[in-house]
């Protein structure tokens, strides 16, 4: 479970805690138990007041929000429920990290909206797939019938576009084509493929860092689907980079980490990779920064606004999410994937 759960006995004192508990307190069980459980809280009184309440039924549930102390770190903000529990003069503590409640909805709104534009995609493309070569069939046929040479560089421009269109629609459909190959991906040679490719597209001025955990494990995938996602996200942080480049200060940064007990994708998973694509770039803009994962959105003149959907695609399909968090001066593309 990801809620944190106390069962108090009804003086307050900890009769049960669960693991999530137990790593977010940094003590262990036996530790906690029979301790007063008030005493982990910045103002321990809002628990006391509603346990006294709980003891004389005054409520079924009370919910409100406090502070959680932890061990060697920073109090974390929590969502506090109080209830009776099954057996009689047991009290149960569920815990919501409000960090973790707000990240939860910003995942579960992403796989929604990609779901969605996924659709919407797909439906769209078919649609301008079949006017467009109808579109380019006829400027041709008018080509070959036109006396006046002069006049055939607007039909070419009709071509010209159509067939821009049709590379549009072709990329706006690639996901869906591609088979899912799933084989043995050791993560770190997906990382060193395209860490040459970037460096030999930017020779001079951009330093792709390693940072690499070696102990993680190998697991099963699309290796492939795997390399054009990172390439996607890579090659977006250089393209933000490009004025670090001209002066010769542009790094990027990819860290790999296993991640343990983590909930992504509405579901909970006893290990996760963690690989980072962090820039030293001006940032996403603001306009944007909730809407770049949707097909057609970019921060760049000029950009098709694909790489990062079809990156989102690609990673989804081995259960996996792409998160971004940025501000000016570093932005962090983090890719999470169970591991076995």
């Amino acid at each position: 479970m990801s809620t944190l759960v106390a069962v108090l006995r009804s003086d307050g004192a900890v009769q049960f805690a669960n693991a999530a508990l137990e790593n977010t307190l940094g003590l262990s069980r036996r530790m906690l138990e029979g301790l007063d459980f008030s005493s982990f809280f910045t103002d321990p009184t809002l628990l006391q007041t509603a346990l006294a309440g709980a003891r004389v039924k005054d409520f079924a549930a009370l919910r409100y929000e406090a502070s959680l102390k932890r061990l060697h770190q920073d109090p974390v903000p929590v969502h506090v429920n109080v209830a009776d529990a099954e057996q009689v003069g047991e009290i149960l503590v569920e815990l919501w990290p409000l960090e973790q409640h707000a990240r939860q909805d910003r995942e579960e709104r992403l796989l929604d909206q990609a779901q969605a534009n996924k659709e919407l995609v797909r439906n769209l493309a078919h649609e301008i797939k079949n006017p467009l070569g109808g579109i380019r069939g006829a400027a041709q046929l008018l080509e070959m019938e036109l006396e006046n040479r002069e006049l055939t560089e607007y039909t070419q421009v009709i071509i010209h576009e159509a067939d821009r269109l049709q590379s549009l629609v072709d990329r706006l459909l690639a996901p869906h084509r591609h088979p899912h190959l799933v084989g043995d991906v050791n993560i770190h040679e997906v990382c060193e493929r395209v860490r040459s490719l970037v460096l030999v597209e930017h020779p001079q001025g951009l330093t792709v860092q390693r940072d690499y955990d070696t102990s993680i494990p190998e697991f099963r995938g699309d290796r492939a689907q795997l390399i054009q996602a990172l390439l996607n996200i890579v090659q977006n942080a250089a393209q933000a980079l490009a004025e670090r480049i001209a002066k010769g200060d542009a790094v990027i940064t990819l860290r790999t980490r296993v991640a343990r007990q983590v909930t992504f994708g509405r579901q909970r998973y006893r290990l996760a990779l963690e690989l980072h694509v962090i820039d030293n770039g001006p940032g996403v803009p603001d306009a944007i920064k909730e809407r770049i994962f949707y097909p057609l959105v970019s921060g760049r003149d000029g950009g098709s606004g694909l790489g990062l959907t079809l990156a989102q695609t690609f990673v989804q399909r081995h259960h996996g999410l792409v998160e971004c968090d940025s501000v000016p001066g570093r932005t962090d593309f983090r890719i999470l994937i169970p591991l076995p």
